[in-house]
């Protein structure tokens, strides 16, 4: 019989295919899809799933509205003359070949640089030029390959946001049926012998039949369809087992109740997919309460400088940020909000955003992005809305910083689940083959009732109910970690590096003396407006301790990472920083943490620094000494030597004049020899030391130091409580481990009761989701207490 159906979209071709190349079309939108893709050399995406497009629909006028410029402004994130980005929800994404195409529309339209497909939220984030292209043309090639994107205006962030009910309709049907069909089922269930029931007893079986239909074929078509993507690709998912259980009981029912046999499993078969489907909902439910106490309530602690009425400064949350408030900006710091530039040289890095790391200079009423970082001295910007908290954990996220990390846990669930298909499928296939010679009667129930009761479910619901509750809880505590896999990651260390400056030393107690010559009084004004630019922690204290003078824009600003700062205002030529950096090393050699200055090549002296340990620190390096290995990597001299090896364990490794590249090195060596390193710095100078280290962790005082190098931001009060966050994040991987051992107990137990034919499938269908809330339950009450310890 020859095959009707369309070779891109599936549909039945009709009695008049359009033919093109020796393939059938439904319509001329996928002839043209399957040409477009075949022009750019993109037919493989046809490999990845025998007809896996969306029928394109005639869109001709429809998206005009997108050229102009107002309603651009509203659906984009981030615009600039050379980059526009925008996230579109698109309803029809269901599979890896739609992931594949949206992840690849660089090669259907040269203009877009990237495009990121969310695949729970549905959305695909493109990124394009818009001198180029536009948002129409995008949205156009999108919806001409069939991923028409489903746009609102009357409330565009409910369409970002759109909530999937098909869960809920599925759920409803399947109870509605199961409800009835139990109704229906009463008498048979009690073999009353009744003249009337006689009578009617084949109608009632037709209607629970008819009833069965739309469970079957809606409620949980899920199933089929994941069981079959996995058969393609030749993968046994967890759903393969339960099709096929689904299928078994709806024919033989049919049967039974088609020759008169019986009555069927009507009921059984209803309750197993309604039982299945309020596991499924509670799961996604339980979940998204993570996922919203993720994004929306752990504010990380990134303090931004705002301006007040009178002028003065003050550090506030990034979350206290107001429309209209003044905010200022300083190099190296990232834009936490959308605003317009006041004043000030603007050279903002957009890699944040794009992944471009092109720094674009904007002018005093430009419109500034939230994510970009400022890398040209202070700026001055007002506010134009608060701060969106879920943005900025979607950058911190952004793919284009992800470091490629083992997850161990997560593949040793993969593993299970993989290898757990086949032990069950072959179970049910012996145990079925052993009562089918001795009592025919019971292996249709043996049959389902294993493919039912033994789910690994509550395996895969372990790690990330575990995970999820531990990153809530430490965001609550100030400790605020990227994603899971850094909790992993940081049970797995046994070598821990401190950075000494900002880190394990407080900027707001530390002093200052100066020696050398008298610095003029515009020598001051200039000095002061050089540090005001700069967030190395070294700068922020002596900028306090400083005497307050005129604000001024300084002329230039350029900062030296691990040497100094350089700045001009008028003709004062300023350098601060190391004695190397400024010159005259040789006179001004000291032990001490200093700072020196030189102006117009001159040199004028230099402020020792006296500093002061955070409260706990001696007490949390005693803690950590027994399970870790524990260095100080200090770019500064060996002025802090002596006090450091009295407050520190005597193991402690002290290495001092390290520059940011030998901090790198450093750790990339210990790696080498199999050490697991966790790297705890200021965020700013120790970017390259924290993406090289196994997991890193910046220290967040008062300033900005939200970093897409760091893996976890850690509020510098909470430092001392360190080794408590550590064992916590071990604590969790026991309980990941006990749930594993939980599982496994539930599922021999299940075993024996459905290979013995004492379980019907409809107990097995209610004792499934009940195991997958018994492990919900059980990660969530440990976790709590985890949580209440570290308190």
């Amino acid at each position: 019989m020859e095959n009707n159906s369309c070779f891109h979209c599936g549909d039945d071709c009709g009695k008049h295919p359009i033919s093109f190349q020796e393939k059938s079309f439904c319509c001329n939108g996928c002839k043209t899809v399957f040409e477009i893709f075949n022009a750019n050399d993109l037919t493989c995406y046809y490999d990845l799933q025998q007809s896996p497009g969306a029928v394109p629909k005639e869109i001709e006028g429809k998206y005009d509205f997108l050229t102009q410029n107002k309603i651009i402004e509203q659906l984009t994130e981030f615009r600039s003359d050379t980059v526009e980005i925008a996230t579109l929800y698109i309803p029809h994404i269901h599979c890896s070949s739609c992931i594949w195409i949206l992840e690849n529309l660089n090669k259907l339209n040269a203009y877009v640089s990237d495009s990121q497909v969310n695949f729970g939220k549905k959305t695909v984030r493109v990124s394009y030029n818009p001198e180029e292209t536009n948002l129409k043309e995008i949205v156009l090639l999108l919806s001409s390959i069939g991923y028409e994107p489903y746009i609102s205006l009357e409330d565009f962030s409910d369409a970002k946001n759109h909530i999937n009910r098909t869960l809920i309709y599925k759920l409803g049907v399947a109870g509605f049926a199961f409800g009835n069909i139990m109704f229906l089922s009463f008498p048979e269930y009690f073999e009353i012998n009744e003249f009337w029931l006689e009578q009617y007893k084949h109608m009632f079986r037709w209607l629970m039949f008819a009833l069965a239909i739309p469970v079957v074929f809606y409620s949980s078509q899920d199933y089929f369809i994941s069981a079959i993507k996995g058969l393609r690709a030749k993968l046994l998912n967890i759903d393969v087992p339960i099709a096929l259980g689904i299928t078994v009981l709806f024919l033989r029912s049919t049967i039974e109740i088609a020759f008169d046999i019986g009555s069927g499993f009507f009921d059984s078969l209803s309750g197993l997919v309604f039982f299945l489907l309020v596991g499924k909902f509670f799961q996604q439910k339980t979940y998204d309460f993570l996922s919203f106490e993720r994004d929306y309530k752990s504010y990380f602690p990134i303090a931004i400088t705002k301006i007040n009425k009178e002028g003065n400064e003050e550090a506030i949350q990034v979350y206290d940020i107001k429309k209209g408030d003044r905010l200022l900006i300083r190099n190296e710091e990232l834009i936490p909000v959308d605003g317009i530039l006041i004043n000030g040289n603007a050279k903002i890095d957009y890699s944040f955003v794009t992944g471009e790391s092109q720094a674009i200079r904007k002018h005093s009423g430009d419109k500034l992005f939230a994510g970009g970082k400022q890398t040209a001295g202070v700026i001055e910007l007002e506010a134009l809305k608060s701060v969106e908290q879920s943005y900025l954990t979607q950058l911190w996220s952004n793919d284009v910083f992800n470091k490629n990390k083992e997850d161990q846990f997560t593949n040793i669930t993969n593993t299970i689940s993989k290898h757990f298909t086949i032990a069950i499928l072959s179970i049910a296939v012996i145990a079925t083959g052993f009562w089918l010679f001795n009592n025919p009667s019971k292996a249709m129930n043996v049959f389902t009732a294993v493919l039912i009761i033994a789910c690994p479910c509550a395996i895969a619901l372990s790690a990330p109910f575990t995970f999820g509750n531990l990153l809530r809880i430490f965001g609550k505590l100030k400790f605020y970690i990227k994603n899971a896999s850094v909790i992993e990651q940081l049970a797995q260390i046994d070598t821990i590096i401190f950075d000494k400056t900002g880190t394990i030393t407080s900027n707001k107690n530390s002093n200052a003396v100066y020696e050398g010559a008298d610095l003029t009084s515009s020598e001051h004004v200039v000095l002061k407006n050089s540090l005001r630019g700069s967030n190395h922690p070294l700068s922020r204290t002596l900028y306090h301790i400083l005497e307050e003078n005129n604000i001024v824009s300084l002329d230039t600003f350029q900062e030296h990472i691990g040497k100094g700062i350089e700045a001009k205002y008028d003709d004062i030529s300023l350098k601060v920083g190391s004695a190397s950096f400024v010159g005259n090393a040789l006179k001004t050699q000291s032990l001490n943490t200093t700072v020196h200055i030189s102006s117009n090549d001159n040199y004028k002296g230099k402020f020792t620094f006296y500093n002061s340990y955070r409260k706990g620190v001696s007490k949390l390096f005693n803690q950590l000494k027994k399970n870790f290995d524990l260095v100080i990597l200090s770019g500064d001299n060996e002025g802090e030597r002596q006090n450091l090896q009295k407050l520190l364990p005597a193991k402690t490794k002290l290495i001092f004049n390290q520059k940011p590249d030998d901090k790198l090195e450093f750790i990339k060596f210990h790696q080498s020899e199999g050490a697991k390193v966790l790297m705890v710095g200021d965020g700013l100078n120790d970017a390259g030391a924290l993406a090289q280290s196994n997991v890193g962790i910046a220290i967040s005082e008062d300033v900005n130091v939200f970093s897409p190098a760091c893996d976890a931001i850690l509020d510098a009060t909470k430092l001392n409580v360190l080794s408590s966050f550590i064992n916590a994040s071990k604590s969790g991987i026991k309980i990941i481990k006990w749930s594993f051992v939980l599982s496994f107990i539930y599922n021999v137990i299940g075993l024996y009761f459905a290979v013995t034919g004492q379980l019907a499938p409809v107990v097995a269908a209610i004792l499934m989701p009940l195991s997958s809330i018994s492990i919900v339950v059980f990660t969530t009450i440990c976790t709590n207490i985890i949580g209440r310890k570290l308190k």
